[in-house]
């Protein structure tokens, strides 16, 4: 039987062996294409309590049950522990002002269609689409209307695309944002928390997808953001996602990484713009 755990009590970090350190690492190498080779130690830190929470010794026990769980919260749970969700409205602000100042103004002239789709990899709290979203609405202006625009916000957690969902943000969570988008994109709820606007949220659709999974989508992609999600993969393994994204870009679509990130040029088929920014120009 599963126990409480009581929090009051300061508890023993407890050890992985070898065998369970190898185990563990593997699994979630193969199935998530994390790299936990180096974390050792963080795992310890991180997970101690919730064994012990659980009522388990070991680290084998936990594993056991984890596995057993094939509603896969278990596993969510654990992943959301080792690794990072941190994200905040216009990280690297450098990326949006060249979606507004190259990407937008490229695809009005090309795209005669007026249809555009964008994903948002690795979503995580929800800020990265929705500020896409907004330097969309913005860019456009009363043009808006005239276009068809999609972003897909993907995570592996579900607590976080819950949260995401819901659009809802602490004062302190925006306070980066300029008063007058503020005004214009948030509905300030009176408690303390503000919550995007209904006509950014309905630009935004929110699906849990594993980046390693094969992807099947009914459309490719203008624009891909992948931001600060590679950093926890190996070389192999971040390859493989790149030309994952480089088979589901839309032709002369566009590829976003993290600016703490970077890809195997060589290996790539995407032509290099600048730094973090890449777009599929065909064969090179």
């Amino acid at each position: 039987m599963i126990k409480p755990f009581n929090e009051g009590i300061i508890s023993p970090m407890l050890k992985l062996t070898d065998q369970e350190f190898h185990n563990l690492k593997t699994f979630v190498y193969k199935n998530y294409g994390i790299d936990l080779s180096k974390k050792r130690v963080l795992i310890e830190g991180r997970m101690s309590n919730t064994l012990l929470g659980y009522g388990f010794t070991t680290f084998s026990q936990y594993f056991d049950f984890l596995y057993a769980d094939k509603t896969g919260v278990e596993m969510t749970k654990m992943l959301n522990k080792l690794t990072t969700n941190y994200t905040y409205f216009m990280r690297e602000y450098e990326h949006f002002d060249f979606l507004v100042q190259k990407v937008l103004p490229f695809f009005e002239r090309t795209r005669t269609n007026k249809t555009l789709y964008l994903w948002s990899a690795g979503c995580s709290s929800g800020q990265e689409p929705y500020s896409m979203a907004m330097a969309i609405d913005e860019y456009f202006g009363s043009r808006k209307g005239q276009w068809n625009t999609t972003i897909l916000a993907s995570d592996l957690s579900l607590n976080v695309l819950e949260k995401a969902a819901k659009g809802i943000y602490t004062e302190e969570e925006v306070k980066d944002i300029s008063p007058v988008w503020r005004a214009k994109y948030f509905v300030d709820l009176k408690n303390g928390t503000y919550q995007v606007s209904e006509q950014i949220r309905k630009e935004v659709v929110f699906r849990r997808i594993n980046l390693m999974d094969p992807f099947q989508f009914k459309n490719k992609f203008d624009l891909i953001f992948c931001r600060n999600v590679m950093i926890y993969f190996d070389a192999p393994t971040k390859e493989r996602l790149v030309n994952k994204y480089y088979d589901w870009t839309a032709d002369t679509g566009f590829l976003f990484i993290g600016h703490s990130e970077s890809i195997n040029r060589e290996a790539s088929r995407y032509t290099y713009i600048q730094p973090a920014i890449y777009q599929k120009r065909g064969a090179k």
